[in-house]
């Protein structure tokens, strides 16, 4: 199934790890250029075009770390990031946005997210944040 349909995840594998980074957007050409992105660094990645589908997969049990935008639909970002936090075993949460706030990166590192970027997002920041969050 094509994450291009949103109606299932998208996967990406390269083999190298075990479990994947999840990529919540529901602008699909952010999730496709930052699925791609990680690919191309060797990171297995599955695409979500809301908190509800990655959430209704069963994505928390198989993944690594979590980038998600704030603004979706349904349950925001920062709703995603306070779930997560609230599980047994909460992952690290990178929170990215394309809209102008009142909430800067110290709102959300504060709330429990590792990282926060604005779109377009720095690939080479993001994937450096990546590994040591990951690879730890």
């Amino acid at each position: 199934m094509s994450f291009y349909e949103c109606t299932g995840e998208a996967e990406v594998s390269m083999g190298i790890r075990a479990r994947t980074i999840a990529v919540i957007d529901d602008d699909l050409r952010v999730l496709e250029s930052l699925i791609n992105l990680l690919a191309s660094c060797g990171y297995q990645a599955e695409g979500y075009c809301s908190a509800e589908q990655f959430l209704g997969s069963g994505g928390l049990q198989k993944s690594l770390c979590v980038i998600t935008d704030v603004e979706m639909r349904q349950m925001s970002g920062l709703g995603l990031l306070h779930h997560i936090n609230s599980t047994k075993t909460p992952l690290p949460v990178v929170i990215i946005t394309g809209k102008p706030s009142e909430n800067s990166e110290s709102f959300y590192l504060e709330r429990g997210a590792v990282g926060f970027f604005r779109k377009p997002v720095d690939g080479d920041a993001l994937v450096d944040l990546l590994r040591e969050v990951c690879e730890e």
